[in-house]
């Protein structure tokens, strides 16, 4: 950027909290209704920044600072308790019928220049800015696949990833690497990568990766306002809102949180189409398995019109990732590794927790666990009415109650109920979009 635009110096995560809190407040703070729940719903997001610049700060100096750890500590109580407020918004928000027109302080086309040069500055950053060692190794994964090798690190990492993770980096690896070259030079000052350097090809596969994500979240959060609620300047304040979350500007490059938010947001937008909406979810689901407790809700949504269909295009996508695998893995000890990956046959790792739960004893995450599957189940029988309200806040709390228990990341994979949170905070009333009306 400094070749670029002249004296350009990256905003550091403390100031743009303090400046995107206030642009944020400017923006869509309803000062003639200063009692409404468009305020709380602000002010509990807002409240999100200081626990992620704590939590920041932490990984940031755990070498060099010994106070980081207490520090981080603190980021992941305060994050958690935010997220308990955020989810029992969330739930409480079937039962919300008013739904009053609460535009923000600001034009359509204001809204829309706004979010572009947002986009534009991210995106700038993921390009001059360094993935995290856990991105890159995707992207070595999807070529280790493509040359049908296996390595212990792709072994020890399908314990952080779903094994369909690495396979959507194929394209991207091809297209990079023929615009590189296979030859091409390697780069040494990845965060925490195993090793001293890793291919340039690598990186920038998971730069790309990460601002197609991010593109993709943006793009179908402005079409669901568009489509399903009639009211484009929703759809646009919702996207706009994304882009200025100092979340957003942290963790832009995070390809491990962008890609799933960005399949569970075009499940959205297709949702009047079962066949593609399902195979959103199933592409969701074998790129991190969590996804899969979104199951019992999405079908009893479809249960009067379109179950079969979404079940068809969550199965055949799911076959598709399991072909993939049969000719991508290397031998079958890896090929049944992977599948007991996907499909999550496996005990609640114990050991080498990341995020909040590397303070905690794990022995609590299992009353933790067994209440979220008992709130995914729950979601088949309430609400009673399902329509396109319920979808997307349900599923924002679904996605919301795995950040709970998630062992590799401890509730920093906000990018996975965001978008639909967002959503759900400029839904309009949405009671008449029930699937018998408006599944095709």
């Amino acid at each position: 950027m400094p070749e670029i635009l002249f004296r350009y110096q990256r905003v550091e995560p403390t100031t743009w909290a303090y400046l995107s809190s206030l642009l944020m407040l400017a923006l869509y703070f309803k000062f003639s209704r200063f009692w409404s729940v468009r305020n709380l719903d602000l002010v509990i997001l807002i409240l999100l920044s200081p626990a992620l610049l704590l939590v920041k700060y932490g990984l940031e100096n755990a070498a060099v600072a010994d106070s980081a750890a207490i520090i981080e500590h603190v980021g992941y109580i305060w994050l958690f308790s935010v997220s308990g407020c955020l989810l029992l918004r969330l739930l409480l928000d079937a039962s919300m019928v008013r739904r009053p027109l609460l535009d923000p302080n600001l034009s359509v086309g204001g809204l829309t220049f706004l979010g572009i040069s947002l986009c534009v500055f991210l995106m700038a950053n993921v390009v001059t800015g360094m993935p995290s060692a856990d991105d890159v190794a995707a992207s070595q994964q999807a070529a280790q696949l493509q040359n049908l090798e296996a390595s212990q690190a792709q072994l020890n990492t399908l314990k952080t990833h779903g094994p369909g993770f690495p396979l959507i980096f194929l394209l991207p690896q091809i297209s990079t690497h023929s615009l590189l070259g296979r030859d091409a030079q390697n780069v040494e000052d990845v965060p925490d990568a195993p090793v001293r350097s890793v291919r340039l090809v690598h990186v920038v596969t998971s730069q790309a990766m990460a601002i197609l994500s991010q593109l993709a979240i943006v793009v179908g959060m402005t079409l669901v306002g568009l489509r399903h609620f009639e009211n484009v300047k929703a759809g646009i304040a919702a996207a706009t809102l994304y882009l200025l979350l100092p979340y957003t500007a942290m963790w832009t490059g995070s390809v491990t949180h962008a890609v799933p938010g960005a399949l569970l947001v075009w499940a959205v937008v297709a949702y009047r189409r079962p066949l593609i909406a399902g195979a959103m979810i199933g592409l969701a689901f074998g790129t991190i398995y969590y996804p899969l407790f979104l199951l019992p809700f999405w079908i009893s949504f479809y249960w009067r019109r379109g179950l079969w269909r979404f079940l068809s295009g969550f199965a055949a996508m799911v076959a598709v990732l399991v072909i993939t695998l049969a000719f991508t893995t290397s031998d079958v000890g890896m090929f049944l590794a992977c599948l007991q990956q996907m499909f999550g046959i496996q005990f609640p790792v114990a050991e080498n927790l990341r995020g909040a739960w590397q303070f905690w004893n794990e022995v609590y995450r299992y009353p933790i666990l067994a209440a979220f599957i008992a709130l995914s189940l729950s979601f088949t029988l309430w609400p009673a009415q399902k329509n396109l309200a319920t979808l997307i806040s349900c599923s924002a709390a679904l996605m919301l109650g795995t950040q709970f228990w998630y062992a590799h990341s401890g509730g920093l994979a906000l990018a996975w109920y965001l978008p639909l949170l967002l959503l759900t905070v400029f839904r309009p009333n949405l009671e008449d979009r029930v699937a018998l009306a408006v599944v095709k």
